[in-house]
């Protein structure tokens, strides 16, 4: 009877750890990241006798987690591949909506303003067209300007999301470590029992982690998960957390990098960090916001630069030169916080037809300067030697840099970056709008000959002699000469520079014709100056003469759609990734409440049958009192 009652005994407790653990998950259906348990049963070792082995029972072994640690795994990585492209879509996004606009976009308003200056060259005297010209001057600048400000702003947003997610990140780590702590003490208690509950915890702060930054974990023998990030930095190694934080760029001021820091060592590791909402936002910080600023401020700088250009080219209605439309910041140089030395550098535009938007890292070996691009590392073809009489020179860039560097010192150059939030109206009189052409030509009415000359063009308006009254007077059908001065090979439509014009004599003209150029006195009708601003809109000035202003514009645009829609279609099918992911765990780990019943009823009646053991053996154990006790 005492093995009877012994067996049954144990059979009931075990039955019963079966309807607890089974209430258990029913009880945790709806909690988030809970894994369902099971008992794990096992016969005890049985008694000999001399017919064989008879039975003694059962015992639990251990209650165990129902677990797919492979769908796990792959579950944390869909999830950080989703959080990387939820915030990249979701900025991505806003970028584009912020471009695209069809009406109040900077394409629009750039049209507009070309559309003025043909306004413009229609009646080149009319005061509401020129007042108009500069109207629209002002919505360029502006839109531009308020373009910058929204991606900046959204940089701001940035810069706050990174530092909550940091501070989250540090949060779960140290939770992490700390249950760490707990699952080992509390298995070491218990023989190497698992503590379910707590490990469902730390799964379920790891997943969470893992929707922040792409993570690694790798278990050790005392029931700890270590949990890498970036290039292996150790984020936890069992009982203890490092921890991540922000910090200015030393190279940009109003940019946070993320630093790892670790037993006193701090270490920026923002290039390393992948994955996550973290990843998500560095991402398209580099790929989207950075690209679009410097091509914007590319285009900016040309426009406001070539339209200077030409409008020095011309007179306006006061009879002066041109004088400059826009004010276009010029390249920013700034040190790096971590330079020892005491040098400082200034840049200046030298061919705006050659610059290229990018941003680049000039650093000092203690006796070269060397210069790359800040995006890609790439290194610049450069002349010179950086010294104010000898600048470095590249990319219709040029940089001086003074006295004191040390070796190892960088500093960063933003040749157009800040030009779109810069741009500025310069003008305020609608009668300086150069409308005019300086120059004019004309063949004197006592010419003979059938020879023409051309308009003229300014080719350099800086000549200080440009406005001065030249003739030219053919000494013979095939020589002229040059207010009286030389004798010229006369070339029919060939070009004659002078003073900084040009013009082209064609026809047969004879001996003693004369051609006057001079000053454009009184020339409130012409419009050519006018006209070469407007043909500006078609020429290809961007890009090294590869695009014009408008194709830039539109290229930048449709960069920016097509990065937003391509990680708009990726989201949605990582989200389709991660919910089959999600399912994977689920199927192995979720709670079925209609299992759960069939189980729940199972181990009822097995406790049923096990207490009946008992009860048999207890009338066993009385018939044999009753039957002794009669003798």
């Amino acid at each position: 009877m005492t093995d009877i009652l012994s067996t049954g005994v144990s059979g009931l407790l075990a039955f019963q750890r079966g309807l607890a653990t089974t209430s258990q998950n029913i009880a945790n259906a709806a909690t988030e990241g809970y894994s369902r348990q099971r008992i794990e049963l096992d016969a005890r070792d049985p008694r000999p006798f001399g017919s064989g082995f008879v039975g003694t029972g059962v015992d639990v072994t251990t209650i165990r987690r129902l677990l797919d640690q492979f769908a796990v795994n792959q579950w944390r990585a869909s999830s950080s591949d989703l959080g990387r492209l939820s915030a990249y879509s979701e900025l991505a996004g806003r970028v584009d909506d912020l471009l695209a606009d069809p009406d109040g976009g900077l394409p629009a308003t750039l049209q507009a303003f070309f559309a003025a200056w043909q306004e413009v060259a229609n009646n080149p005297s009319s005061s509401t067209a020129r007042q108009l010209l500069l109207s629209q001057a002002e919505s360029v600048s502006d839109r531009f300007r308020a373009t910058i400000q929204r991606i900046d702003q959204l940089e701001v947003d940035i810069n706050g999301r990174l530092n909550a997610r940091v501070t989250e990140v540090n949060s779960l780590a140290t939770s992490i470590a700390r249950l760490n702590a707990d699952i080992e003490s509390s298995s070491a208690a218990f023989n190497g029992q698992p503590p379910n509950d707590l490990m469902d915890e730390r799964d379920r702060l790891i997943l969470r982690l893992s929707e922040l930054v792409n993570v690694t974990t790798v278990p050790d023998s005392g029931g700890a998960l270590n949990v890498f990030i970036g290039n292996g930095q150790t984020l936890v190694l069992r009982d203890y957390a490092a921890s991540l934080g922000t910090a200015p760029s030393a190279l940009d001021a109003g940019r946070l990098d993320i630093v790892y820091r670790s037993t006193g060592l701090q270490q920026v590791v923002t290039q390393s960090i992948t994955g996550g909402e973290i990843g998500g936002l560095l991402d398209v910080r580099r790929e989207v916001f950075d690209p679009a600023r410097q091509q914007l401020g590319l285009v900016a700088a040309v426009l406001g630069y070539s339209v200077n250009e030409q409008q020095a080219a011309g007179m306006d209605l006061n009879g002066r030169l041109g004088a400059a439309m826009f004010a276009v910041p010029p390249p920013q140089v700034a040190p790096a916080m971590t330079n020892a030395g005491s040098a400082t550098a200034s840049a200046a535009v030298t061919d705006f037809r050659a610059l290229t938007g990018d941003d680049y890292v000039l650093r000092f070996d203690g006796a070269a300067w060397t210069v790359a691009r800040a995006a890609t590392g790439a290194a610049v073809t450069v002349t010179g030697s950086g010294s104010a009489a000898d600048p470095l020179v590249f990319d219709g860039l040029s940089v001086a840099v003074g006295a004191g560097a040390a070796a190892g010192d960088r500093f960063t150059l933003r040749g157009t970056r800040d030009a779109a939030a810069g741009l500025a109206v310069a003008l305020a009189d609608p009668r300086s709008v150069a409308a005019a052409a300086p120059i004019r030509s004309a063949a004197l009415a006592a010419n003979l000959g059938t020879g023409s000359i051309s308009a003229g063009e300014v080719v350099d308006a800086a000549d200080p002699n440009l406005l001065a009254t030249v003739d030219i007077r053919f000494l013979t059908p095939t020589t002229y000469s040059i207010n009286g001065a030389g004798s010229f090979a006369y070339v029919p439509g060939g070009d004659i520079v002078v003073n900084g014009w040009r013009v082209q004599v064609s026809g047969a003209p004879l001996a003693g014709d004369t051609f006057r150029i001079e000053r454009n006195a009184g020339g409130v009708g012409d419009n050519r100056n006018a006209l070469a601003i407007a043909r500006l809109q078609g020429g290809l000035l961007v890009g090294g003469g590869t695009a014009t202003l408008g194709d830039a514009l539109i290229g930048t645009i449709g960069q920016v759609g097509t990065q937003a829609n391509r990680s708009g279609v990726a989201l949605a099918a990582q989200q389709t990734i991660q919910s089959s992911a999600r399912d994977a765990v689920l199927s192995v780990s979720g709670v079925n409440l209609d299992e759960e019943a069939a189980d729940l009823l199972k181990w009822q009646r097995a406790y049923q049958a096990a207490a009946q053991t008992i009860t048999v053996a207890d009338t066993l154990f009385q018939t044999l009192l009753a039957a002794t006790s009669r003798r």
